[in-house]
């Protein structure tokens, strides 16, 4: 599938930049739209996107504006729907730019890629709303979301499964279960956990640990994306997960043997939109796109450490 063009919004992002680094190394022809906004420091997306300096077309703009989207799209063959507006937290305290962003700025871009033969859309876990149990399989009916964040991620599957139909868009669904590695956002889970350790620093857990999530290491997360890009498959929604949940306390535990420190942990109040667990029935992956998550949690969060090393 060399020489594709393709369009990634927020390429300059976390899980997009890893994308784009991937997508230029096999010969693809990759234009990144993203807004360098305050969201995080725009420095660092500018360093996210070092390696492939040159080599792509950088569209710098606010996914809401139609001229610049058209603009992005244009000569594409595939999108990759990355950009958003992410976090639970803030999204309690300011929903207004997560409904912007991450509804209207997704049905901006449809409309903007009505002739291009492929969109995969990054959602996320979070639609699956607050359960006891697992594993989530993408066929189970979906609770209530938890938060303003989770609402605007399955709004954002809707009016793809709507634009599809309309418009005969092929549209495949990824929903991203707790993604973390090297270049993840400051405000992320591991990534605050290990600055801490890092630091010799408390570390601030919310709760007692009980709650267990699903890490999927971004390496494994890309290929399994890459995989979405070269196979279309209209009107699928896949998870990609590690398909092995861990508890937040074990997290902590792990993250101190990656870093070398004896986490001391500063205990938090449960936060409204947490949810208890996620965890990702990965057999669609596996069976549709050959999905194979090789990385452990601890392989994962030593490569990170040492990437935070690095780039302290």
């Amino acid at each position: 599938m060399d020489g594709r063009r393709l369009l990634v919004t927020g390429g300059a992002g976390f899980i997009g930049s890893h994308l784009v680094d991937a997508l230029a190394a096999r010969g693809d022809d990759v234009t990144v739209l993203d807004a360098f906004d305050s969201s995080y420091d725009p420095a660092l997306k500018e360093r996210n996107l070092a390696r492939v300096a040159g080599r792509v077309r950088v569209v710098r703009g606010d996914l809401c504006d139609a001229a610049i989207v058209r603009d992005a799209v244009r000569g594409a063959d595939c999108v990759v729907h990355l950009a958003a507006r992410t976090g639970v937290r803030q999204s309690l305290l300011d929903p207004v730019p997560y409904v912007r962003t991450n509804v209207e700025g997704t049905q901006v871009l449809l409309q903007a890629a009505r002739t291009v033969e492929h969109l995969v859309l990054a959602s996320s876990s979070s639609v699956y709303g607050a359960r006891a149990c697992g594993p989530f399989r993408e066929d189970d009916p979906l609770g209530t979301p938890a938060s303003p964040y989770a609402a605007t991620k399955r709004a954002a599957e809707i009016l793809c499964e709507t634009w599809s139909r309309l418009y005969g868009t092929r549209i495949t669904v990824l929903r991203f279960f707790t993604v973390y590695g090297p270049r993840q956002r400051p405000d992320m889970a591991v990534h605050r956990f290990l600055e801490a350790l890092l630091a010799h620093e408390e570390v601030p857990v919310f709760g007692q640990g009980s709650s267990s999530r699903d890490y999927t290491y971004v390496g494994d997360l890309v290929a399994a994306v890459l995989a979405a890009v070269d196979r279309p498959m209209p009107g699928r929604v896949i998870n990609l997960g590690s398909g092995r949940p861990v508890r937040l306390d074990a997290l902590v535990d792990a993250a101190g043997r990656a870093a070398g420190r004896t986490p001391r942990i500063r205990h938090l109040d449960e936060q409204a939109g947490d949810v208890p667990m996620t965890w990702a029935d990965i057999g669609r992956a596996q069976d549709l796109l050959g999905y194979r998550p090789g990385t452990t949690l601890e392989e994962g969060l030593a490569t990170t450490v040492a990437w935070m090393r690095e780039t302290r």
